[in-house]
């Protein structure tokens, strides 16, 4: 009995001295214990919210393979949250047999982002925005309906595009398409179309879709390059594109023609939007191709931070020091990014050069167009070849072709 009270006394007088050494710790500053994260960092982390792991960064433990492996043992040479840490961040020695760019990355955080981003406001607004595009072109052709030719036909027709010009576009054309309906089926189908195929039929086509989409690729980026060679010249802007747009080429009004040249100024827009999203959605996709090759957000970061807007806008500069999975996961958001507006800008250059427009098709067609279309919408164009032709043999049912 007298050593049952002993006992029991002394766990009684000890009891307030651990309650102020627990006490103690809990009151330590953040850095005096590693850094380590508290319930309130990870439910701000699960909101999205930015934590501060400045402390958690810098003590990551001793850092290298005799850490990890002593972990293995009994009790290890380093703590787990030590190992975590460094394995998080980077600054542990994981070398291998094995090279390649991303061997020595074991945890990459970024991953969740990346796809949160691209299943949800990536291709929720991309898909608003095909949407709207869709709507505004049925109000237009509501209010404006089908661009007929006013005057009357002729007869006469006049080459507007030679056999080469024609190909070049149908390339695009065909390989664009191709790629904007297989880049929608990868990127939506988990979404929309395997709850209502089934993973084993969409994993069948989106095997497919890969293929096309890869291949198709390099013909697309082929036709951008003899697109630009080809019609440069005919797209620089002028003063006469200024009164075009004044006029919105006559688009909402019957009987207003403003003059342009080859191309007027709707076009050139066109023209130089294929170029830049051309280009731009091709650099991407050749990251993608191969991935780890190229580091382009690192090096294009850098150069936007000299320009001093990034810390203007957000008080701090973009990061200049970027995985090789952070690259490829922004390669792919930015190319998501731009195939959306792409494919926006080509859906109304689709209709405009189709049915919304009499005699539009058969510029890229037969190549020919008649007289009066020429006079209509391209009426500096039309003076112009004439002029050459001026002197030449001419049959009786078709102008000089043109160059």
């Amino acid at each position: 009995m007298r050593a049952l009270l002993w006992i029991v006394l002394s766990v009684m007088l000890a009891f307030p001295a651990a309650a102020e050494d627990v006490s103690a710790d809990a009151e330590q500053p953040r850095a005096a214990t590693g850094g380590a994260q508290t319930l309130e960092d990870i439910m701000a982390r699960q909101r999205g919210e930015k934590i501060d792991d400045a402390e958690r960064r810098k003590n990551t433990g001793q850092g290298n393979v005799e850490a990890l492996m002593g972990q293995l043992g009994t009790r290890g040479v380093a703590s787990d949250s030590d190992v975590y840490r460094a394995l998080r961040y980077g600054s542990a020695d994981t070398s291998t047999s094995a090279r390649g760019p991303t061997t020595g990355l074991l945890i990459q955080d970024g991953g969740m982002r990346w796809l949160t981003f691209r299943e949800g406001p990536l291709l929720t607004y991309g898909l608003y925005f095909l949407g709207a595009m869709v709507v505004i072109i049925g109000a237009f052709y509501a209010y404006r309906g089908k661009i007929m030719i006013e005057g009357p036909k002729t007869g006469r027709n006049i080459i507007r595009f030679d056999a080469f010009e024609r190909f070049v576009h149908w390339v695009m054309g065909v390989s664009f398409v191709i790629l904007g309906l297989s880049g929608l089926f990868l990127i939506a189908g988990r979404k929309f179309l395997i709850p209502w195929m089934g993973h084993d039929a969409y994993a069948v086509i989106a095997q497919g879709g890969k293929w096309a989409h890869n291949n198709m690729s390099w013909a697309f980026m082929l036709s951008v390059i003899f697109v630009f060679i080809l019609w440069i010249k005919h797209n620089i802007p002028d003063r006469g594109d200024i009164k075009w747009m004044a006029q919105a080429g006559g688009l909402f009004s019957e009987g207003v023609h403003p003059p342009a040249k080859k191309f007027n100024a709707g076009q050139k827009i066109i023209f130089w939007s294929v170029i830049i999203l051309g280009v731009s959605i091709s650099l991407s996709g050749l990251a993608l191709l191969f991935p780890f090759e190229f580091s382009m957000f690192a090096k294009t970061f850098q150069i936007i931070n000299i320009t001093g807007l990034p810390q203007l806008i957000s008080g701090a500069p973009l990061p200049e020091v970027l995985s090789p999975y952070a690259e490829m996961q922004l390669a792919q958001i930015w190319h998501g990014i731009i195939a959306f507006v792409f494919m926006g800008i080509i859906i109304a250059h689709i209709y405009l050069g189709s049915f919304g427009m009499e005699g539009a098709i058969e510029t890229m067609g037969t190549g020919e167009v008649d007289e009066q279309w020429a006079k209509e919408h391209h009426s500096l164009w039309y003076e112009e070849e004439m002029a050459k032709a001026k002197g030449a043999p001419q049959s009786a049912d078709q102008a000089t072709p043109a160059e």
